[in-house]
């Protein structure tokens, strides 16, 4: 397992600040603003990042075409969430770092248009950044907010380049 990016500690304050709208609320409330939203704006991708929003998602009706979980809610254990795909894939991604096994299936996935499960072993939670940046232009990555709700990112052209100066400011591995 390589690892391409580990997260300093001075980035982990501004990374807990949405990176997108921030919909406060239940989770039917969120699931209904979002799918409002979703039918407006007609994303060509949607992505969850997280098991609780991925749930959240489904159980309203909202299919994204890449789901990533780690069977992780507020670093409990939980039963898988029953989410259906057409491939899924597992990978190991270190709580603080992203691996290149990650970075690559979220890559393939949005590449080949499958609707896909990633099943992380460690942490999910960076693995929205690499989403953004490799999510087709328009699309929307969510994810949850602790305590607060669900944020929504849309990945623009200047949202990329956010994504791409942070990734760069993360220390890359030696190895």
């Amino acid at each position: 397992m390589s690892i391409a990016y580990v997260l300093p500690l001075l980035l982990r304050r501004k990374l807990k600040k949405p990176l997108g709208i921030l919909i406060r609320g239940s989770f039917e409330a969120t699931a209904r603003e979002f799918k409002q939203i979703v039918e407006k704006e007609k994303p060509p991708s949607i992505v969850s990042v997280g098991d609780t929003v991925s749930k959240n998602l489904v159980e309203n009706g909202i299919s994204p075409n890449l789901l990533i979980v780690d069977n992780r809610v507020m670093r409990r254990d939980i039963a898988p969430v029953p989410l259906n795909a057409d491939v899924e894939k597992h990978v190991k991604n270190p709580s603080g770092t992203i691996t290149f096994e990650a970075l690559n299936a979220i890559k393939e996935a949005l590449e080949t248009g499958y609707k896909t499960k990633i099943v992380v072993d460690g942490e999910e939670d960076l693995l929205a950044l690499c989403a953004i940046f490799y999510a087709p232009e328009n699309s929307f990555v969510v994810y949850g907010q602790p305590h607060e709700g669900m944020v929504v990112v849309k990945a623009t052209k200047q949202k990329k380049e956010e994504v791409a100066r942070i990734l760069k400011a993360m220390e890359v591995a030696k190895g």
